[in-house]
């Protein structure tokens, strides 16, 4: 049986790679910076196993293995709100009582209270304004455009109606002239025929005289 002292060494720790310091010059170079130290050892390992580990679902890398830290993504900061005003003021001081050296600076912090809380009430009328003119806008914009998509719809539909209408005519003018064009040519040829027949038989001159 081992004893608890043998038991209780640790394993050496590996030596770390001697490392080159290296000053971004600007914020690129300072992120590619934090992803090369992010991606030297993505693979969350036990100490001697070669397992392949399972990916968590808490940040994994491109190639499915997680990582060792896990990326904080910041949340959005909620806007600023000034502090809504007491219900009960406890510390009203009385007409009889004298005015001591601290009241003045109390009295410049409520001030200074009461502007701020002044000024972010103008701001959210002026932003509720600006919002409610932009969605106007917006509506207004929506509207022109419905009508001038309603207007170019009307207006393909009459081209369509007047080309069909067009084919239309023309298979009928088709069909009503198919049955007498034959007899019209036929007609005409035997006429060209009888022409050509008497210009043989009648010749514009005599021979021998």
């Amino acid at each position: 049986m081992a004893s608890p002292a043998a038991s209780s060494v640790r394993p050496p720790r590996p030596k770390k790679e001697p490392q080159t310091l290296v000053i971004p010059k600007n914020a690129a170079e300072e992120q590619k910076l934090k992803l090369e130290r992010l991606m030297k050892n993505p693979v969350r390992r036990g100490p001697g196993s070669t397992a392949r580990p399972r990916p968590t679902p808490f940040l994994c890398s491109a190639s499915g293995f997680p990582q060792d830290k896990a990326v904080p993504i910041p949340e959005k900061m909620s806007e600023w709100a000034p502090r809504p005003p007491p219900e009960f003021v406890r510390d009203v001081m009385g007409s009889s009582a004298g005015a001591g050296s601290g009241e003045f600076h109390v009295y410049r912090h409520l001030r200074r209270r009461e502007y701020q809380r002044q000024d972010y009430m103008d701001a959210m009328a002026e932003k509720q304004k600006l919002d409610a003119e932009f969605q106007k806008r917006l509506e207004k914009n929506k509207i022109a455009a419905e009508e001038q998509t309603a207007k170019r719809r009307k207006k393909r539909q009459k081209l369509k109606e007047k080309k069909l209408l067009a084919k239309k005519m023309k298979l009928e003018q088709k069909k009503q002239e198919g049955p007498g064009q034959p007899k019209e040519q036929g007609s005409s040829s035997s006429a060209e025929a009888s022409g050509t027949e008497e210009e043989e038989e009648v010749p514009s001159f005599t021979m021998g005289r």
